[in-house]
């Protein structure tokens, strides 16, 4: 099993204060909220209305190093589409949008969910290559190519 590092050992909140999306207490606040309710922290801060999707995605890409990709107005090949089922597009958030021979490049809203790169390398037989994109730009674009549910 693959395991990611950190390009930087800063903490996800630490990155938004340093970036001016949120506060000291807001980050407290979120902790709290987090360990009351459970939950990834960045979708705890977007539901406390602390920090947008965006602001998410765009620090994962700083804590992680993996590549943003905002998907509107990305156009991806049916073939692509065709190598990755709707329901595990949705089960897991993630959309292909470029296949080059073996290697497949995904879009995720948690780049970190190892077990859903791996569940899409064992189908495609393809090695993932993942980039970032919030939940609502990948939902749409399930919806715009799959269809919705």
């Amino acid at each position: 099993m693959r395991e990611f590092k950190k390009t930087t050992k800063k903490q996800l909140g630490q990155l938004l204060i340093e970036r001016g999306v949120i506060n000291h207490e807001q980050l407290e606040r979120a902790i709290k909220t987090q360990k009351e309710q459970g939950g990834l922290f960045g979708e705890v801060l977007v539901s406390l209305n602390f920090a947008t999707e965006k602001d998410i995605a765009q620090a994962l890409t700083c804590q992680y190093g993996f590549p943003y990709l905002p998907l509107v107005n990305y156009e991806i090949d049916q073939e692509v589409l065709d190598s990755v089922p709707a329901e595990m597009c949705r089960e897991n958030c993630l959309i292909p949008i470029d296949k080059i021979g073996k290697s497949l490049t995904l879009t995720m809203a948690n780049p970190l969910n190892l077990k859903a790169a791996e569940e899409v390398e064992k189908l495609t037989g393809c090695v993932v290559q993942t980039f970032v994109s919030t939940t609502t730009d990948i939902q749409q674009s399930i919806d715009k190519y799959y269809g919705s549910t």
